[in-house]
């Protein structure tokens, strides 16, 4: 790395041996940023996990031993540096209180960025019906608004590993050829989007006054679509059409009803991004910042290009 690193803020990842995690700390490093990440001892055992910290550690990560449950270790870790980044998965959001209270008490947090990654937890029309899944989030938001502690919340909707494999069709591991199910009209619009490129305008923001106290959201030109759109592109990749069975709201809310949890998430989220609309149903300018207006050097991968990548 050559660049200057001493007026670039040192960030902390937690969560870092996650996939969206160690996106996180490749895209600090790429910036120039001084990272260190916070590693749970289970990790160093781990045989891919233990390979991953090596090569961390060859790239110069400062590897700290703690955990989410460890509050001597979150402080320790927290007074080293000027940003968290928190991007452990949603069944431990809850888990990042002890982290906000170390924050507040060492008090040299610049900003934090909590893990939520997803469609905006004070925007979603689907409360009540996810088990808890933005809930919790927006009460970790409460708590971080509450404390007084500087933040940005990363809102990029879904991330492309999630639903776009299989082109919104759970159960299956690849698009289909020959016939497909499209759930409501197949009209609303909703956002996918790459771990690595929500990494790259995270950081982006760290060191941006703009950012600060406030929502980036992630909604690409080129990762907006609708699943009739996402169907036409995929049936003009591979040249053939494809046999459509429509599901009515109705019937998908029967779906999620009769599935047992965890088993429905994917129906919930897809209820939430292709039905309700909630990535698109309102504008950005009035919620929070645009990161692609912020940040158009950044060059993401488009579902286009990653649908290229299943063919």
């Amino acid at each position: 790395m050559a660049m200057e690193t001493g007026s670039k803020s040192r960030i902390l990842v937690i969560g870092a041996t996650g996939t969206l995690g160690r996106n996180l700390v490749r895209a600090s490093l790429a910036a120039g940023h001084s990272t260190f990440a916070l590693v749970r001892e289970p990790a160093f055992s781990d045989p891919q996990k233990s390979l991953l910290l090596r090569s961390f550690s060859a790239d110069g990560v400062n590897i700290l031993k703690g955990s989410l449950q460890d509050f001597q270790s979150l402080l320790e870790a927290v007074k080293q540096v000027d940003v968290v980044i928190c991007a452990v998965p949603s069944n431990q959001t809850l888990n990042q209180k002890l982290l906000i209270q170390a924050i507040k008490e060492a008090g040299c947090i610049k900003r934090f960025v909590p893990s939520e990654f997803g469609a905006d937890p004070d925007k979603v029309q689907i409360l009540g019906m996810d088990h808890g899944h933005y809930e919790m989030k927006t009460e970790i938001r409460r708590c971080i608004e509450n404390e007084g502690i500087p933040y940005t919340y990363i809102s990029c909707n879904l991330l492309m590993r999630y639903l776009l494999p299989s082109l919104v069709q759970p159960g299956l591991n690849a698009p289909p050829r020959d016939k497909i199910t499209i759930f409501g009209d197949g009209n609303v619009k909703a956002v996918s989007i790459m771990d690595i490129d929500v990494a790259t305008f995270t950081i982006c923001t760290i060191d941006d006054p703009r950012t600060l106290d406030t929502v980036l959201y992630l909604r690409p030109p080129g990762n907006v679509y609708s699943m009739n759109e996402l169907v036409e592109m995929w049936e003009m990749k591979i040249g053939k059409m494809l046999e459509k069975v429509y599901v009515p709201e109705e019937q998908l809310l029967r779906i999620i009803q009769e599935t047992p949890f965890p088993s429905n998430r994917h129906f919930i989220f897809i209820y939430s991004a292709f039905i309700k609309g909630d990535h698109t149903y309102f504008s950005i300018d009035s919620s929070g910042l645009d990161g692609c207006k912020l940040y158009p050097h950044v060059k993401y991968t488009t579902v286009s290009e990653y649908l290229d990548s299943l063919l």
